[in-house]
């Protein structure tokens, strides 16, 4: 080109130089239904339009994971799983409006449109617009953005699949963070602990000087109580078969303890009746069986007791509870993510963690790098672990 000439390029020639390219990087994939994972080199498509493509900093292995690993619930394989992570925007897609390269963020397995009746609804966390679904696929096309390196696609988990070095999420499906939130707390946001926190807070709405009763202290099963405890709740009751859990649920807000195996013939809701002169306020099960659904049901008082069920167990799973106890007042509800939206609430409770008044850094008893991940599921599945931080870079 002649010296003081300028030169054009096509539009679209220049657009698609500075479009966003497939990348190849690491990612823990599962291959078959309890077998562990391997990591493997994969191809991560560009984000198409209303896509976010993240570079993720840190995952956790969450229960939930777990039973899709087991292949308990939609199963299909090869599969890249994880949902519970923190990350940096990488790039965007067309039509991506308030994100930007450089964004900390938290992937979520639900949606947030803020458009649809669901989303401008006060007691509805499930979009309609962007629905959340259990089979694998992008949520606007049904399309996955993974492949092996010799070109087979890969399953994705909730459209997130934070087990891989990127990941593309739709643009309802990511909130932004606060950089000063450190990596590992707000990790813990997008699913257990934001489901334990927002559970109490959101959807039970417990109140000061109430009555708590939390079926599995595992790490959801903290954070409820720790949403309880932030309410206000006087009692909370922690119900569990480990013993150590008591010392631990100490920690987290827990004032009293019951171990089903050391109470003899009596049953779990008649010693919860006895320490609470009826029942609990509230009950929370987050095991996932449906007998301690019912337990929980069981526990709570006659006239306006509240169970919330957050435990995930097998898809054919059937819930029994004693109809006459309906009739006389007492609730049954479902929950997804805690009956939070994760838009709204995350940054909420992102900004309670960093006032101290979430206090759940407790919640992280290990810390692996990706190649170790592994090791994170052994941990969980042998009880040794709440949650365990995957670092990719570790």
């Amino acid at each position: 080109m002649a010296p003081g000439h300028l030169c054009f390029l096509p539009a679209q020639f220049a657009m698609e130089e500075h479009s966003p390219k497939p990348i190849h990087c690491k990612a823990a994939v599962c291959r078959a239904a309890g077998e562990p994972l391997a990591i493997e080199e994969i191809v991560v498509d560009p984000p198409k339009a209303y896509e976010i493509r993240i570079k993720i900093v840190c995952t956790t292995l969450c229960h939930t994971d777990i039973t899709f690993w087991q292949a308990k619930v939609a199963p299909a394989f090869p599969r890249i799983l994880g949902h519970e992570a923190y990350g940096v925007v990488e790039s965007v897609g067309e039509h991506v409006e308030g994100f930007a390269a450089g964004d900390t963020v938290v992937p979520t397995l639900l949606g947030q449109c803020d458009r649809c009746p669901s989303c401008a609804s006060a007691h509805n966390n499930l979009c309609t617009s962007v629905p959340v679904t259990l089979a694998p696929g992008m949520r606007r096309d049904g399309t996955t953005r993974y492949r092996d390196v010799q070109g087979n696609p890969l399953h994705d988990l909730f459209a997130v699949s934070s087990f891989s070095e990127y990941a593309v999420v739709d643009v309802t499906q990511v909130v932004k963070v606060d950089p000063a939130v450190p990596p590992k707390i707000a990790c813990l946001l997008g699913c257990g602990a934001g489901t334990g926190v927002g559970a109490a807070w959101r959807l039970a709405k417990v109140e000061p000087g109430s009555s708590v009763a939390i079926f599995g202290l595992g790490s959801v099963g903290l954070a409820v109580a720790q949403g309880a405890k932030m309410c206000g709740a006087s009692k909370i009751i922690g119900v569990d078969l480990n013993p150590e859990k008591e010392k631990v649920g100490k920690a987290f807000g827990v004032t009293d303890f019951v171990d089903p195996t050391q109470i003899g013939r009596t049953s779990v809701s008649e010693v919860i009746g006895g320490m609470t002169g009826g029942g609990v306020d509230y009950s929370f099960e987050c095991v996932g069986v449906p007998s301690v659904m019912t337990d929980a049901f069981r526990s709570t008082k006659t006239g306006n007791g509240k169970t919330i069920i957050l435990g995930l167990g097998n898809q054919t799973d059937l819930l029994c509870v004693p109809a006459l106890e309906l009739l006389f007042g007492k609730c049954l509800m479902g929950s997804a993510l805690g009956g939070i939206k994760p838009k709204t609430d995350i940054p909420i409770l992102a900004e309670k963690c960093m006032s101290k008044e979430l206090e759940l850094h407790g919640l992280v008893t290990h810390e692996v790098g990706l190649r170790e991940i592994n090791t994170a599921f052994d941990l969980l599945l042998q009880g040794k672990s709440l949650r365990c931080i995957i670092w990719m870079d570790k």
